[in-house]
């Protein structure tokens, strides 16, 4: 139980001596993570780190919901997003919203991001991803 909470504490978990955990949104994502990992079964993710399985299935509902960002995957090639190019005519820009080629726009319903140019290539993939965009 020691490791265990050696590694709960790693990731930024507070362990109070009642036994009660208060989980960072952090940690909840790395958990969730490791689930998405290929032959990754809820019960062994559960178990390394310290939970119940219906708690592990609850952050996954949360990231499938968008309110928990899971990390970048950690991969050895290039990822790309899906770029979706429109017409001039078909972008509306909002007046209060200085128009500029230098930035970087994320547009997914109604919701609409501008990014810095230059926001690395990872955090945008990150941000699609959490806002679970699809391609056109």
């Amino acid at each position: 139980m020691c490791a265990t909470n050696s590694f709960l504490k790693s990731l930024g978990v507070e362990i109070y001596a009642s036994g009660h955990r208060r989980w960072p949104d952090e940690a909840k994502a790395r958990a969730v993570a490791d689930k998405l990992e290929p032959g990754a079964m809820v019960n062994g993710v559960a178990a390394r780190y310290g939970v119940l399985a219906n708690q592990l299935s609850a952050w996954r509902r949360l990231a499938r919901q968008g309110k928990l960002v899971l990390p970048a995957a950690e991969l050895d090639e290039a990822v790309f997003a899906p770029l979706v190019v429109c017409d001039v005519s078909e972008v509306q820009p909002e007046p209060d919203i200085a128009a500029s080629a230098e930035v970087i726009r994320i547009v997914s319903g109604e919701v609409r991001i501008e990014l810095a140019p230059g926001t690395p290539a990872i955090r945008i993939a990150e941000i699609v991803h959490a806002l679970g965009a699809t391609p056109c």
